[in-house]
């Protein structure tokens, strides 16, 4: 164990000594925040109408009952002829006029006349045009599509729905907040956990291969297993530390890329046990995705070789973590608990949603902890293969 400590030490004292190392965790957890934030800025602008606009329809044979509900709701009405609908529907594509409504000439005598059961031919038909790509013209849509559809429910209002009922959503924030969180955590923290091991594992193992440091160490009396075992747990506590800044910067940012909804993104429902869960996932999970990257590296020449050849294992750890995005709740079958880094997502997806087995999630982690002990074997066995070793 002492040994197993020194080589941690080593490790440590490598990375915390290196100002340029420590850059590497914080600069990308700066970046996400930053990009975040201006993601979430950006689209609310190009999303929403400008504030101090005022929305001017332009109106064909405008009837008089609806007429005062589309004054009331601040929407200036400019009636035009037919005849220059043409040239309003042109000043709409080039953003330059928000809307064209034309209704039927005399709009309001036909719907009194009209009955679904017995008219024959259609129903008086109303034609809006708009630009979907202008904020204010699409604005200005719904608002319009709203009053008409409450024009048209009150020709025949048969039965109400939720009429002075408040509070009809029973969803809590605390729900929506998990349901986000469960959509979006599970893969971003994957990613960022093998992100951290992608940036620190190589240069640990093909780094000091590449310089010779590595063979120093391999004629020195310590124990094969020992240094892999030093390795690998050094280097899941760096990784760890590297992606607890990220996901931390990730969850602050999550608001401001809702538009500034900061009243929609809660952590409170979370508990001391979920927590706790969630540590031992990430933990094991770390142990599998060092001891694998670790084996890629030893087996490469130098660090960018190593780099190149950890790119597939990070095609299948974004597939595997995008199926946590959309597969609903988490799996409930023990089996699907022992499938390496899927077991990972579906207890992380589990947890933040709070629909979760203990059962399941120790099985998670246990299982990953058993691959990751395969995997520092056979790391020790490389290390003990001095084709692969001393390959320079």
């Amino acid at each position: 164990m002492n040994n197993v400590l020194t080589v941690m030490k080593k490790e440590f004292a490598r990375f915390f000594g290196d100002k340029r190392m420590i850059a590497m965790i914080l600069l990308p957890a700066v970046l996400i925040y930053v990009v975040y934030s201006f993601m979430g800025t950006a689209m609310q602008s190009m999303f929403s109408p400008d504030e101090d606009h005022t929305p001017v329809i332009h109106v064909v044979n405008m009837p008089d009952s609806v007429r005062g509900a589309i004054q009331s709701a601040g929407i200036s009405i400019n009636n035009i002829q037919a005849n220059e609908v043409e040239g309003v529907r042109e000043r709409i594509s080039q953003k330059e006029a928000d809307l064209c409504i034309v209704f039927p000439p005399d709009f309001d005598a036909r719907v009194a006349v009209y009955d679904a059961q017995t008219s024959v031919g259609p129903a008086p038909n109303i034609e809006i045009y708009f630009n979907s790509t202008d904020p204010n013209s699409s604005e200005v849509y719904w608002r319009l599509l709203a009053i008409l559809d409450a024009y048209e429910s009150s020709l025949a209002n048969k039965f109400d729905i939720n009429r002075d009922v408040a509070g009809a959503d029973l969803a809590t924030v605390e729900d929506m907040s998990a349901s986000l969180i469960s959509s979006l955590m599970p893969m971003l923290l994957l990613v960022f956990l093998f992100s951290g091991c992608m940036g620190l594992a190589p240069e640990s193992i093909a780094g000091e291969k590449e310089r010779g440091t590595l063979a120093t160490l391999l004629v020195t009396p310590l124990g094969r297993s020992e240094l892999a075992a030093g390795k690998i747990i050094s280097l899941a506590v760096l990784s760890f530390l590297s992606g607890l800044v990220m996901a931390a910067s990730t969850i602050l940012s999550l608001p401001k890329l809702m538009g500034g909804a900061d009243d929609m993104i809660v952590t409170s429902m979370y508990g001391a046990s979920d927590y706790a869960f969630l540590a031992l996932v990430i933990l094991s999970t770390i142990l599998l995705l060092v001891a694998a990257i670790s084996i890629i590296s030893a087996f490469a020449k130098t660090v960018k070789e190593a780099n190149m050849a950890i790119m597939p294992l990070m095609v299948i750890v974004m597939l595997v973590g995008v199926t946590g995005m959309f597969g609903g709740s988490a799996q409930e079958s023990t089996e699907y608990y022992l499938i390496p880094l899927y077991s990972s997502v579906q207890s992380m997806s589990g947890i933040f949603s709070l629909e979760y087995s203990a059962a399941n999630v120790v099985v998670s982690s246990m299982s990953n902890l058993l691959y990751a002990c395969i995997g520092g074997f056979a790391l020790t066995k490389m290390f003990n293969n001095e084709k692969i070793m001393f390959s320079r």
